[in-house]
């Protein structure tokens, strides 16, 4: 177990890095200058060569891939700017602060929308999932995959402000959605989000509905369950104790899967309902040719998708002990 989580951390590091270089060379691949952009209609050509110097952009590419990676573990100084300690992302010249400072302050935001979504998606889904197998052909079975369908059908920007009219403008069951920390309050830090996390799981818990009713049906169909039932196994211990541990990898899989859908695509879940997340973050750092910013961002993006991925191979090796022997 040790020596396979060992290597898919070093695997996931590479990634990482891999990542890194690709979204640095496409950057430089743009036509606009960021140091010009930074320094105005009016720059000198003094100004912008000490820009320039500052930003790290008077050396070759490759070495400030180097240097920016050295920042990540030991920390650099940044001319005229001061120390940036480790990990250290750089220093965003269009916002006038260092990168990290500005993506723990944003970050709790995307967590606290991806976290609370996948929650309710896995309740939802697998719950409505396993009942649809349970009751097959009955009414609850029709009524959860026809929920399903019109819920996968579904977009964002489209259930965001439909739930919005409808639960805050017309009804006044909930607050419109806004973002409280947790720290400072947890009712409305819970409340507020009421709406986005339902939003999501209305999208999201289609897949999760249809995958594990799909698999389950598929588990009580195999010898191993009706040899269990012939010995005469209840249905409720053949399906928990047996189906539902068979149907268990798929949807682990699914999940992170959907993490990193969620967290890469907060985007367009952030603009519609007006929260500063990394979604909004990155976008900003792309129009502003904010390269320190944007690849702080990708690198926060890339290392969490990797991290549930890792966790769903870990999670491989409970559920399915075999696993351990690939």
């Amino acid at each position: 177990m040790i020596r396979f989580l060992i290597r898919r951390l070093i695997s996931a590091a590479v990634i990482v890095t891999v990542v890194t270089a690709v979204v640095f060379q496409l950057f430089y691949a743009l036509p606009r200058d960021p140091a010009r952009a930074f320094c105005g209609r009016l720059c000198l050509p003094e100004n912008l060569a000490i820009l320039r110097h500052q930003m790290g952009m008077d050396l070759p590419v490759w070495q400030q891939f180097l240097v920016w990676i050295q920042g990540i573990f030991a920390g650099r100084d940044i001319p005229d700017i001061g120390r940036c300690e480790a990990p250290c992302f750089g220093y965003s010249f269009a916002k006038g602060e260092f990168i990290r400072e500005t993506i723990v302050d944003r970050l709790p935001v995307t967590v606290s929308l991806t976290a609370g979504a996948i929650i309710i998606i896995l309740t939802v889904g697998v719950g409505a999932g396993m009942l649809a197998a349970a009751r097959r052909g009955t009414w609850l079975d029709s009524v959860a995959t026809s929920t399903s369908n019109v819920g996968g059908a579904m977009q964002i920007f489209f259930v965001g402000p439909l739930l919005v009219y409808v639960l805050s403008d017309t009804l006044g069951i909930l607050p419109r959605p806004t973002y409280t920390d947790i720290t400072a309050s947890p009712g409305k830090w819970f409340v507020g989000l009421l709406i986005p996390w339902l939003a999501l799981s209305i999208i999201f818990y289609a897949n999760y509905t249809r995958l594990t009713r799909s698999m389950l049906l598929e588990q009580l169909g195999e010898d191993y369950v009706r040899t269990a039932r012939a010995k005469g196994l209840s249905r409720r211990a053949s399906f928990f104790r047996f189906a539902w541990r068979g149907a268990m990898i798929p949807i682990v899989t699914q999940v992170g899967i959907d993490l990193g859908v969620l967290l890469t695509g907060a985007v367009i879940t952030e603009s519609t309902f007006g929260f500063h997340g990394l979604g909004e973050l990155t976008v900003q750092a792309f129009v502003n040719t904010d390269l320190p910013m944007l690849l702080g961002v990708t690198v926060i993006g890339a290392g969490a998708i990797v991290l549930a991925n890792l966790v769903v191979d870990a999670l491989y090796a409970v559920i399915d002990p075999r696993v351990r022997l690939a």
